[in-house]
């Protein structure tokens, strides 16, 4: 840390650029573990850097996301528990990259704040590196803007980006989709990132006690089951790449099943999904129970269990499902694709 680098103006602003600091140095020893070949960057420059291996591709095609964890942070702050909502922030954008079959190079974080506490920050970062540890990539950088009178001094709000890459020749697109292919279910493991602003209203989060235990969610409390981080399914879906014809991956999020599903199926197809088949997740019946929601609505807000899905050809199905149970996701099947122009349906 730079002594001289101390603003006594700034900081009556409310700005402490001290603490930033501070919070470089604590998360430091978290980065280290998201270290993956390539990574060529010291945190605390004005840039990340990576040095792709290129070897054995044609034309390498970089693939990019963005995203953030939504209003599932107000559970955090509720809940003064800070270090898994990076988990959260990392799968967002990386379970997008994989959709295509690009594998994640590296993570770059920003973190907004009323207040910058440096054990706070790193509590967050360190969800980050968890994450960027699941899915194998890199944290190379991010941004702490600490910012009074824009946020409450206990409030932040988190951000990421992440690049892939893979070879054109190997980029899952769904033309190859065919009537008779099979869609497989790889389980959620709650709620993710996505219809927060439904939960919260439904349970009325600032006013019920979160860390009571509930009977319908065998026992654990509605908080911990609402922060339960975002499954990543980076390292399973690449291995399942490598040993079947995969033909189409969807990342089920905001819009569930209604939105998410068909932007892997090609026109002319429709996904026929067997609701008897989808494993509902307990805390979605009672989201459904407790705020009234109907099926329809349901389906087309949440993942309602089903985290992500892919179509293999049935001859592979098989083989597609061992892989993924082999690395450690219960996937089951939960209906095919078939002729159609309504891209989607629920039976």
């Amino acid at each position: 840390m730079n002594e001289l680098s101390h603003s006594g103006a700034y900081a009556a602003a409310g700005v402490d650029i001290t603490a930033g600091y501070r919070a470089v140095e604590l998360m430091k020893s978290h980065i280290r573990r998201t270290a993956v070949p390539g990574a060529d960057t010291d945190i605390g420059g004005f840039g990340g850097m990576f040095v792709p291996d290129l070897a054995g591709m044609k034309t390498p095609v970089l693939v990019s996301g963005t995203d953030g964890v939504g209003t599932k942070l107000k559970l955090a702050f509720l809940m003064d528990k800070h270090d898994t909502v990076g988990i959260d922030c990392v799968a967002m954008c990386v379970n997008d990259i994989i959709c295509c079959g690009a594998k994640p190079l590296f993570f770059l974080d920003y973190i907004a704040c009323g207040k910058n506490v440096p054990e706070r920050i790193a509590d967050i970062v360190k969800g980050v590196c968890d994450g960027c540890v699941q899915a194998g990539a890199a944290l190379i950088g991010g941004e702490t803007a600490e910012m009074p009178g824009f946020y409450p001094e206990d409030e932040y709000d988190l951000a990421g980006y992440s690049t892939g890459i893979v070879d054109k020749d190997k980029v899952i697109d769904s033309s190859r989709m065919r009537p008779g292919d099979v869609i497989i279910a790889l389980p959620s493991s709650g709620v993710h990132s996505n219809g927060f602003s439904l939960v919260r209203k439904i349970f009325d989060v600032e006013h019920t006690d979160l860390r009571a235990p509930v009977e319908a969610l065998s026992g654990k409390s509605l908080g911990e089951t609402l922060l339960t981080p975002t499954c990543i399914y980076v390292k399973p879906v690449l291995e399942l790449i490598k040993n079947a014809d995969v033909k189409g991956i969807s990342h089920i999020t905001g819009g569930g099943f209604y939105e998410n599903i068909p932007r892997s199926i090609p026109k002319g197809l429709c996904a026929r999904i067997e609701k008897s088949a989808v494993r509902v997740l307990p805390i979605f019946k009672l989201i459904a129970q407790k705020g009234g929601v109907s099926e329809r609505d349901m389906y087309n807000t949440f993942n309602m269990g089903v985290g992500m899905s892919v179509v293999v050809e049935k001859g592979d199905a098989a083989r597609a499902l061992r892989v993924l149970q082999d690395n450690g996701v219960d996937a089951y099947q939960i209906g095919e694709i078939v002729s159609g122009e309504e891209r989607i349906e629920l039976i």
